[in-house]
């Protein structure tokens, strides 16, 4: 440090202290210590939130060796007779007395098999939100909806080098594919097994559609009425019954957004003897963390 860079400075508390004084023609600056964005600060300490509303699966890893040695022991100390892997590994976890370990794990949310996200509780008493999701016997057609916010890339060893954003979240919703589609409200006039393939088909074709992580406004509108509104099942039910299949899906800012965030998402139906499309809508409310319905499904047409 060159002697000039040192100015002594009087305080109004009577002393003294050194401050450096650094000019704008110095572009080797350093962050201060402590300047560093907090792991679940939303968009990495930026002023505008970014909101998560994903669907996928939870798992718990090891971010090192010694952890997974303390997990080996606290399952040695139980009675794991009869029990697989996963009962094992689920039954230690949900022990109070192991506790601990539940802060010490990774817990990665992978969408369509791609390690998307790194999950911190912005409350510590939802870690028991986190242990519920990994289940003692999984299954393909678990999924798990993560709403939070998102946070900045995670250091390489934070998790064993995977580096991926940080969602800090505060609600996780854990099931499976047959018991949402069996929760879903099933119009009076519908037939059971019909209904129930029209909201599977609808169901799959929103959770395939590419890049879905739940991070944009378009995917969390998306996301939210997939898992929160009945309303699009019962539509496509009528629709396919009307020798229609669904042809698309679109989501387009509202005209009615101003001070808040509005989304209309579109459904196509296209019927398969006329090639005539018919479109149905609902507008959603991207604003805040957790989205709302604004207007229920409804006809669409194009201006």
């Amino acid at each position: 440090m060159e002697p000039n860079e040192l100015n002594e400075v009087s305080t109004d508390l009577g002393f003294t202290t050194k401050h450096r004084v650094i000019t704008p023609a110095q572009d080797d600056l350093t962050e201060a210590p402590g300047s560093a964005p907090c792991p679940t600060c939303a968009g990495g300490g930026s002023a505008t939130p970014e909101y998560v509303y994903a669907i996928g699966k939870i798992q718990a890893r090891f971010p090192r060796l010694s952890v997974e040695k303390e997990f080996a022991q606290a399952i040695g100390r139980a009675d794991t007779t009869g029990q697989t892997d996963q009962e094992a590994f689920f039954n230690a976890l949900s022990k109070p007395e192991n506790r601990y370990l539940t802060r010490q794990l990774c817990w990665v949310l992978s969408i369509q098999g791609l390690e998307t996200y790194l999950l911190h509780p912005r409350d510590p008493v939802d870690c028991d939100r986190l242990v519920e999701a990994i289940r003692p016997r999984p299954s393909p057609m678990d999924i798990d909806v993560v709403i939070g916010v998102r946070g900045p890339i995670a250091p390489p060893e934070l998790c064993n080098g995977l580096m991926v954003p940080i969602v800090g979240f505060d609600q996780i919703y854990s099931f499976d594919r047959a018991s949402l589609i069996k929760a879903i409200p099933k119009p009076e006039k519908a037939k059971a097994d019909s209904f129930q393939a029209a909201a599977e088909q609808v169901f799959d074709r929103i959770m395939c559609l590419a890049d879905n992580a739940g991070a944009t406004d378009e995917h969390r509108a998306l996301n939210y009425l997939t898992m929160r509104y009945p309303g699009i099942y019962a539509t496509a039910a009528d629709k396919f019954a009307c020798d229609c299949s669904l042809s698309g899906v679109e989501v387009r800012p509202s005209p009615l957004s101003g001070t808040r965030q509005i989304l209309d998402v579109i459904f196509s139906y296209t019927n398969r003897n006329t090639d005539f499309t018919e479109k149905c809508y609902t507008r959603v409310d991207v604003t805040e963390e957790f989205p709302f319905l604004v207007t229920k499904m409804s006809p669409y047409y194009d201006r």
